[in-house]
């Protein structure tokens, strides 16, 4: 599994020019699900994710966690983030899992998220998104289960 996890000020999906879900203060996370990827992935990727330590503290580092800050995630499904473009110029995503299998280990991975008190928000799988956000820092981190 793959997670670009973004700090953001603001963040939305909308699907068909039509708004989704929003966040203020958080995380929009891609999320990425390869072929041969478990659940003992996702709860990784959960444990990174809600440990974070990203946010400022009174002194200036990022020191505090989501929970912290009172921070809600924007979590959002993207197969081509396991996009392979050694050959040629149009990449290959036969890395990807399964869309069944993708969107249960998604629904996994924010239901944990969920387990740890953490408010998520969704984008709607299998369909066409347009994401905003306005990345705060910029901070962005990119986890992989195949780099633990």
């Amino acid at each position: 599994m793959r997670a670009v996890v973004q700090k953001v000020s603001k963040a939305s999906v909308s699907i068909a020019g039509v708004e989704k879900s929003s966040i203020q203060t958080g995380y929009m996370i891609l999320l990425g699900v390869k072929d041969g990827d478990t659940k003992e992935d996702a709860d990784y990727l959960v444990r990174k994710v809600s440990k974070l330590r990203v946010f400022e503290d009174d002194e200036g580092k990022m020191n505090l966690d989501l929970h912290q800050v009172g921070g809600q995630i924007l979590s959002i499904s993207q197969f081509t983030l396991l996009a392979d473009t050694k050959k040629g110029n149009r990449p290959s995503f036969t890395k990807s899992a399964h869309p069944d299998e993708a969107l249960e280990l998604y629904q996994y991975f924010n239901d944990g998220l969920r387990a740890e008190e953490l408010e998520v928000f969704e984008g709607e799988f299998g369909e066409h998104m347009e994401v905003s956000l306005v990345n705060d820092g910029p901070v962005t981190i990119v986890f992989d289960t195949e780099n633990k």
